[in-house]
C-alpha cells in the first residue's frame, strides 16, 4: 500500500515471513515512535559490465566517438565497461589559470576500485567494447577511494583529464546539464543516459539510505546517504549522470539490483572531487 506517510524504511536482499525469522531479528512495527517499511532490494552489485549479462541497448553509445559524450562506454584500461557521466571542471583555480576539464565517472569504472595509478590510461569506448591504446582518451586524474573495512563511503566516484575537444558536456539523449545540483524527495522522477540501457528513467524510492555493495572478489563497502530509485540501470551503466526533469543534476549512478538502482548524491560528488558540472 502506497502512502504519503513519513517511517524509516529496512532495506532487505529479500522478504520472508516472520514465523522465520528469530525474534531479535524482526523489524519492529515502529521504531521512536515512527512506522517502519521493510523495503526488499536484491542483491547489490556496483555496476561494471562483468556485473550483468546480456547486450547493450543500443550500440551508438558502446562505440568509439569523438568529440565522445556522456552516456558513451568508457573505461580504465583493466575493467571492461562502464559509462561515461558528463564533462567537468575544477572546482576553483587561480585568476587566469584555465580550469582543467575532467570526464565524470565512477572510481570503479576509471580507477579499477582503487587498484588504478594516477595517470593511467582511459579507453573510450571501455575494453569490453573493442577500446584499446589506439582508443585513450584521456587519463586518471583523482578519484575518493573506496573503503572496504566497513566504515562510510559516500561516493564512487572519479575523474579523467581529457582534451577539451574529445569530450563534449552534452549527454545523448539528455542534452546540456543546467544546474550543478537539485535536490529529489521520494516520488521524484529523475532519468539517465547509460551504456546499456540508454535513456531510461526512475521513481526516488529513498533519499538518505545506507547500503552494502558488492564489489566482487569479497569486497562488500558500506555506503551511506544514497539516493535510491526503482530499477532504471543495469551493468555497464554505472557512472551516468542522473537528471531531474529539468535537467539538474540528481547524483552519480553506480549500483543497483534487478529491483532497485543506487545514486551517490552529486553534491557529495563534486564537494569531495573538488570539482563542478557547470560554470555557473
Amino acid at each position: 500500500v502506497v502512502t504519503n506517510e513519513r517511517c524509516i524504511q529496512v532495506f532487505v536482499e529479500q522478504k520472508v515471513d516472520l514465523d522465520l525469522l528469530p525474534t531479535g531479528e524482526r523489524v519492529p512495527k515502529t521504531v521512536n515512535r515512527r512506522p517502519t517499511d521493510v523495503v526488499a532490494v536484491g542483491n547489490l552489485f556496483a555496476w561494471d559490465w562483468g556485473t550483468a549479462a546480456g547486450s547493450p541497448g543500443i550500440q551508438a553509445l558502446t562505440g568509439k566517438r569523438r568529440p565522445a559524450m556522456g552516456g558513451d562506454s568508457i573505461g580504465h584500461f583493466a575493467i571492461t565497461a562502464g559509462t561515461a557521466g558528463t564533462g567537468c571542471y575544477d572546482q576553483a583555480v587561480d585568476p587566469g589559470i584555465p580550469p582543467r576539464y575532467y570526464i565524470l565517472s565512477n572510481n570503479h569504472v576509471l580507477a579499477n576500485s582503487n587498484d588504478a595509478n594516477l595517470g593511467d590510461a582511459i579507453y573510450q569506448p571501455g575494453p569490453y567494447d573493442g577500446g584499446g591504446p589506439a582508443d585513450q582518451i584521456g587519463n586518471l586524474h583523482h578519484y575518493v577511494p573506496i573503503r572496504f573495512d566497513g566504515t562510510d563511503n559516500l561516493v564512487d566516484a572519479a575523474v579523467a583529464e581529457v582534451p577539451f575537444h574529445d569530450f563534449t558536456r552534452e549527454i545523448y539523449y539528455l542534452g546540456y546539464v543546467a544546474g550543478n545540483y537539485a535536490p529529489v524527495v521520494v516520488g521524484d522522477l529523475v532519468k539517465k543516459t547509460g551504456r546499456t540501457t540508454n535513456f531510461t528513467t526512475g521513481r526516488v524510492i529513498s533519499v538518505a539510505a545506507t547500503v552494502n555493495v558488492n564489489y566482487g572478489g569479497g569486497k562488500v563497502a558500506k555506503f551511506v546517504n544514497q539516493i535510491i530509485t526503482t530499477a532504471m540501470s543495469a551493468g555497464g551503466d554505472s557512472g551516468s549522470l542522473v537528471l531531474d526533469t529539468d535537467n539538474n543534476a540528481v547524483g552519480l549512478l553506480f549500483a543497483g539490483s534487478s529491483v532497485v538502482t543506487i545514486i551517490n548524491n552529486i553534491q557529495f560528488v563534486q564537494a569531495l572531487l573538488n570539482v563542478r558540472l557547470t560554470e555557473d
